[in-house]
């Protein structure tokens, strides 16, 4: 079974083309590196739930939305290798040493998975 990165994200709704330009970076660099796929999706039918949800899990501040993230590797073996690689990628570097990153990473939900069903 492969293994999942996931993450979750609070993107002002004004900077979601500046996002999809830094994840098309990003997923070129991840992939260069061996990661299997790279998915980003923006919240479309995501209701703010009364004790649990996605714009609640990062604390959604009026005029963003969420953004919703998946990396699929082999084996956690496997993305603890891309990520070495990917950490080390000047491109990655680069642009997260940015002042105006689209994200709030302070508030950014991340862990990896195990896959238990694939159809």
């Amino acid at each position: 079974m492969n293994y999942v990165d996931g993450f979750v994200v609070p993107v002002q709704k004004k900077k979601v083309g500046a996002y999809r330009s830094m994840a098309k970076l990003s997923a070129k660099v991840w992939l260069q590196h061996g990661a299997l796929a790279f998915y980003e999706s923006v919240a479309d039918d995501v209701p703010y739930g009364k004790r649990t949800s996605f714009p609640r899990s990062v604390k959604l501040k009026r005029g963003e939305t969420v953004v919703f993230s998946w990396i699929i590797y082999k084996s956690r073996a496997h993305r603890d290798k891309v990520m070495a690689k990917v950490m080390k990628d000047p491109r990655i570097a680069k642009m997260m040493g940015k002042k105006d990153i689209p994200f709030d990473a302070k508030r950014m939900i991340f862990g990896g998975f195990k896959m238990i069903v694939e159809a």
